[in-house]
């Protein structure tokens, strides 16, 4: 593709996405300075339409981008825009809150990006029982009571309190944590099962009242599996998108939302390596078609443990919405690795 018609398509899609109208000639001559004339412009746009790059949607219309033209912008033409001060401020005050579960955190992120972007924000965290475990500790909360919390290498945090029939021992407690980091410290999830939570408590009959509700608390987290989780955040605002005013469109997309598997399948993607962006028809199912998906994982210790982005229209702002995705992602991994070292 000559500059030209680089330039002209560049200033089809910015105008499309600020205005979700049609783009003519006119236009273009006029807010985007290409030194040129309608005419001249008129001809680019024909050659860009016979190749594919945009579309006309009705006879005496402008022009709006195809997938294709979508797909050669991001991958040739855009520049990733740069957060406002204001914007970088709103992702770090979420961060900064005393959030101490994968969950909370996770559903705060999933608000602030669709606010940010005013587009559907998806996230997928691991399943429960995945990771190795960073730690396992017994926290005395008053006299009569110990919360037991669980820390794993990909930010699940899991506690529970526990209540006493006797006074909490202290230096019972830390004899009890001090075994269980030895016994525990790194393994793998899969490898905890019930034959060494018995060993374990079999090793603890001294202190049988701990004993019991070390083991009764293991059983519960530790055993815990089940499947991968997605959340999402601001589904409902694909209202606001004029693409979606037509109901039955509307009604697939939030359809295909509700079905775990679809969004699951939209934001897994082995060996990605950096930030992805699907558009439109490239995505599988037909409910998201119409819809572009940007997508990157989030990382503890250099290892994924879940994918992060945001869904909306083709027609979406794509340099704003990749900066606000990799940088959120990497406030996350961030403060999951903090905590998975506290």
């Amino acid at each position: 593709m000559d500059e030209r018609k680089k330039q002209v398509l560049h200033a089809i899609i910015t105008d499309y996405v600020a205005t979700a109208e049609p783009v003519g000639s006119r236009t273009i001559s006029k807010k985007y300075g290409l030194g040129v004339s309608s005419a001249t412009i008129r001809n680019e746009m024909s050659d860009l339409e016979e190749l594919g790059y945009i579309e006309q949607p009705h006879t005496s219309a402008g022009r709006i981008p195809s997938d294709k033209g979508y797909r050669y912008y991001v991958d040739c033409l855009m520049e990733k825009e740069q957060l406002t001060p204001g914007e970088m401020n709103s992702v770090t005050q979420v961060f900064g809150r005393k959030l101490t579960e994968l969950d909370h955190i996770v559903q705060a992120t999933c608000q602030l990006m669709s606010q940010l972007t005013n587009y559907t924000a998806i996230i997928l965290v691991p399943k429960r029982g995945e990771g190795t475990l960073e730690r396992i500790q017994l926290i005395p909360v008053s006299l009569f009571r110990v919360m037991v919390v669980i820390v794993s290498d990909t930010g699940f945090i899991n506690h529970r309190v526990m209540d006493l029939t006797k006074p909490v021992d202290l230096q019972q407690l830390q004899d009890i944590n001090n075994f269980l980091q030895g016994k525990l410290f790194g393994l793998n999830m899969e490898q905890v099962n019930l034959t060494l939570l018995q060993e374990i408590t079999h090793q603890l009959n001294h202190h049988e009242q701990l004993k019991n509700l070390a083991f009764e608390l293991m059983e519960q987290v530790l055993l815990e599996s089940g499947e991968e989780r997605v959340f999402l955040g601001g589904a409902l605002n694909m209202f606001n998108q004029p693409e979606f005013r037509d109901v039955e469109k509307l009604k697939t997309l939030l359809s295909s939302l509700e079905e775990d598997q679809v969004v699951k399948s939209l934001l897994k993607k082995e060996g990605r390596d950096g930030t992805e962006i699907s558009i439109g028809g490239e995505n599988a199912y037909q409910g998201v078609k119409q819809c572009s998906v940007i997508t990157t994982d989030y990382k503890v210790g250099g290892k994924t443990v879940g994918s992060i982005g945001v869904l909306g229209p083709t027609r979406m702002n794509y340099s704003k919405a990749v900066a606000l995705v990799e940088f959120v992602t990497d406030q996350l991994s961030h403060i999951l690795e903090k905590m998975a070292k506290r």
